[in-house]
């Protein structure tokens, strides 16, 4: 199925993807995981919820840590351009028969709860409380050193389908995994910040969160938390890598938190903010898709992933395989 043409002018304008709120089990676990491995910065919290950011992040977080039974998503978040903004996101998303609520949510202004076409729940907002810069607090810096949250993975039971729902929101695709027997996309990367993406569709059962991603300065970050993770516990949660992607060029690391939400650690990819720019086509069978030197993924990268609160989850319509590792 053909790309989408880029819709750079929809019904209302998004900045960039924004925070993600995980249900977690064991709130002090995962405060060791992503504050004393991982080296986010935390900005409130009690003894139900912890609130997160990155080096460079000035918005009050980027990640909520709240406490639950069961590990699952709550929202993926979404920053727009104004308040108007978020009017015209209400009735565009009413329009299409999608539920639509506003909502209180501490450290932000008005926002905007509903879904995606498959049922992911989305959050909306302009206005966040803004914190005091600590990019240049050195003595800060520790773990990965995350400068900021980058982007989504999401499965999706149609591809295709994701990608012409986002595309109406103005999300342009940057790369995409074709299958060329049946025409239909296995993948697709979609971005609103001018990066490689703010959010990308993963064909296999959904909806469902696949990772979330953190940008950090170098390789070299990823290579010292291998080590700092491997000699303090958490070896078994290092899922893939370190790798070079071949889409988006990004140099990468997949862990698993201790509730078995995956997490990415992410940086090199490039920069993607002319309009026109053309999409990249890769093979479903191009071994260098997923790893530019060749390594195939595990099984588990295309099975595991968190379920979104409240949201029943379908099968793929997709039977086509990639490149699995044994």
């Amino acid at each position: 199925m053909p790309i989408p043409a880029p819709n750079l002018y929809p019904a209302f304008n998004i900045v960039r993807l924004s925070h993600v709120e995980l249900m977690v089990t064991d709130l002090a676990a995962s405060r060791a995981f992503y504050v004393d491995t991982l080296g986010l910065q935390v900005t409130d919290e009690d003894d139900q919820v912890i609130y997160l950011r990155a080096m460079e992040e000035r918005g009050h977080h980027c990640m909520i840590l709240r406490k639950g039974g069961t590990p699952e998503v709550n929202s993926l978040s979404y920053k727009l351009y104004s308040e108007d903004d978020l009017d015209k996101a209400r009735d565009w998303f009413a329009a299409k028969g999608l539920p639509v609520e506003w909502v209180t949510r501490p450290y932000q202004g008005r926002t905007l709860r509903t879904t995606d076409l498959f049922g992911s729940p989305m959050e909306f907002y302009f206005k966040m409380d803004r914190l005091q810069p600590i990019h240049q607090k050195y003595a800060l810096y520790h773990g990965v050193k995350p400068l900021r949250i980058d982007h989504f993975n999401c499965f999706s039971p149609d591809v295709d389908e994701s990608v012409a729902f986002y595309n109406e929101m103005g999300f342009r695709v940057t790369e995409y995994t074709e299958d060329e027997e049946s025409g239909n996309l296995w993948a697709a990367w979609m971005h609103r910040k001018g990066g490689i993406h703010d959010i990308a569709f993963t064909n296999g059962r959904g909806p469902r969160l696949h990772h979330t991603a953190f940008w950090v300065p170098t390789p070299l970050n990823i290579i010292d938390l291998l080590d700092l993770m491997s000699t303090t516990g958490y070896l078994s949660n290092i899922e893939r890598g370190p790798g070079r992607h071949g889409i988006s060029n990004a140099f990468f690391l997949y862990i698993l938190d201790p509730d078995g939400h995956r997490i990415e650690i992410y940086c090199s990819d490039y920069q993607t903010v002319d309009p026109d720019l053309e999409p990249i086509k890769w093979d479903l069978t191009d071994p260098q898709r997923q790893t530019l030197w060749g390594a195939p993924a595990p099984k588990s990268w295309f099975e595991h992933g968190s379920a979104f609160a409240g949201v029943d989850s379908r099968d793929s319509k997709m039977k086509a395989q990639p490149i699995i590792a044994p």
